[in-house]
C-alpha cells in the first residue's frame, strides 16, 4: 500500500483574500517546477508528479496527509486537487478543516448564496485558512465541485476527551448526527502509535513521571477516543459523499497526516465501511534538503511520499538584557 517520485516544484495558484473564486480558470493547474520529490513506496523509486497522479486517479478515495504548518505541503495539495480535477472523473473535495455543523454554510458559499465574509464569519475556519486552505475551496467553487465539511465539531471531540465515548451517546437527537453513527475504538496498532505520540506529555502538563502514569494513561485513552470519533466521522462523511456523487466519482480528502498515514485512522475506517474500495495514501514530509533526503525511510507512511522543503526556522528573538 505504499508509493513515491522525482523532484519537481509546485508553483501554486496565488489566491489573495480579495480574489474572486470565479477568476480561477477552471482548467488551470498549478505549474510544476522542481522543488518537491514524489516517491513511490511500492517500487522504491522517485517518480514524476504526473505518474503519481495517474496512479492516484485510479482510486476511489485519495488521502492527502499534510503537515499543517508547512507551506510546501499546501502548495502540493492544490497541485494534486487541480491535477485530479483535470481528469475525466467527477471530483469531491473533503476537508478535516471544516466540521459537519457548518456544511450548510459551506454549501451556501459554494453556490454563491452568501458572501465570503459571511462564510468565514459563520464557518469557523482554521486560523490560517486564507494562506493554507482557501485556494482549495476556491478552486472547488470555480469548478463546481462539492466540498465536504467532514469533521466532527470540536466541542464534541473535546467532550469525549473529557468524558469518554459515553459523551457521544448522551447527545441530543439534534446533535447526535454530527458524529459518526458507528464508532469503533480498538486498542490496536493505531492506538500504540497514538500513545507513543503522547509520550512526554504528562497529565499535569509538566515533565512526565512515574507518579502520574495512571493519570497519563487515562488521559491518553480519552484523547484517543476523541481521535477515533474524528476518524469515524470523517470516514462516514467521505463514504456518504462518494455515494452521493454518483458512479465514477473520486474523493480527495485532506487531513493531518496522522489521520491517514500507514493506511490507519480515517483511511482504515473508510475501508471498513466500504470493503474493496480503492484508496491511495499520500503523505507529505517536510525535509531540510529535498535533493539529499532519503524518502525510503518514510515509505511506510503512504503509497506515495511527497518530500517538501521545510521552511526556514523563524529567527530567535533577541534577548533583552536585564536591568
Amino acid at each position: 500500500m505504499l508509493r513515491s517520485a522525482t523532484r519537481v516544484t509546485i508553483l501554486a495558484l496565488t489566491l489573495t483574500g480579495a480574489a474572486c473564486a470565479r477568476s480561477i480558470p477552471p482548467s488551470l493547474a498549478p505549474t510544476l517546477r522542481g522543488e518537491n520529490r514524489f516517491y513511490d513506496s511500492a517500487t522504491g523509486r522517485d517518480v514524476t508528479f504526473e505518474a503519481m497522479i495517474r496512479a492516484a486517479s485510479r482510486s476511489d478515495v485519495v488521502f492527502f496527509g499534510e503537515q499543517h504548518d508547512d507551506p510546501g505541503t499546501h502548495r502540493a495539495e492544490l497541485a494534486v486537487l487541480a491535477a485530479l480535477g483535470n481528469g475525466s472523473r467527477p471530483v469531491v473535495l473533503s476537508l478535516e478543516m471544516f466540521e459537519r455543523d457548518v456544511q450548510g454554510v459551506l454549501d451556501d458559499y459554494l453556490a454563491g448564496r452568501i458572501s465570503e465574509s459571511d462564510f468565514l464569519a459563520r464557518a469557523r475556519p482554521w486560523e490560517r485558512y486564507t494562506t493554507d486552505y482557501r485556494a482549495l475551496v476556491e478552486l472547488a467553487r470555480a469548478r463546481g465541485w462539492p466540498v465536504v465539511a467532514a469533521n466532527v465539531p470540536r466541542r464534541l471531540a473535546s467532550a469525549v476527551s473529557r468524558g469518554g465515548l459515553a459523551s457521544i451517546e448522551g447527545l441530543s437527537s439534534a446533535e447526535r448526527p454530527l458524529a459518526a453513527r458507528d464508532i469503533s475504538c480498538p486498542r490496536d496498532v493505531y492506538y500504540e502509535k497514538f500513545a507513543a505520540q503522547m509520550q512526554g506529555h504528562s497529565a499535569g502538563g509538566g515533565p512526565a513521571s512515574a507518579t502520574d502514569s495512571a493519570a497519563m494513561r487515562k488521559m491518553t485513552d480519552r484523547f484517543y477516543e476523541a481521535q477515533c470519533v474524528k476518524d469515524e466521522t470523517m470516514a462516514e462523511s467521505i463514504v456518504t459523499a462518494l455515494g452521493a456523487a454518483g458512479q465514477g466519482a473520486l474523493v480527495l480528502h485532506v487531513d493531518g497526516a496522522f489521520h491517514s498515514d500507514f493506511g490507519l485512522g480515517t483511511a482504515a475506517r473508510v475501508v471498513r465501511r466500504r470493503p474493496g474500495i480503492g484508496i491511495t495514501v499520500l503523505s507529505a514530509i517536510p525535509v531540510d534538503a529535498v535533493d539529499r533526503a532519503s524518502p525510503a525511510e518514510f515509505k511506510e507512511h503512504g503509497d506515495f511520499v511527497i518530500l517538501t522543503r521545510k521552511p526556514p526556522a523563524a529567527p530567535a528573538a533577541p534577548s533583552t538584557p536585564k536591568p
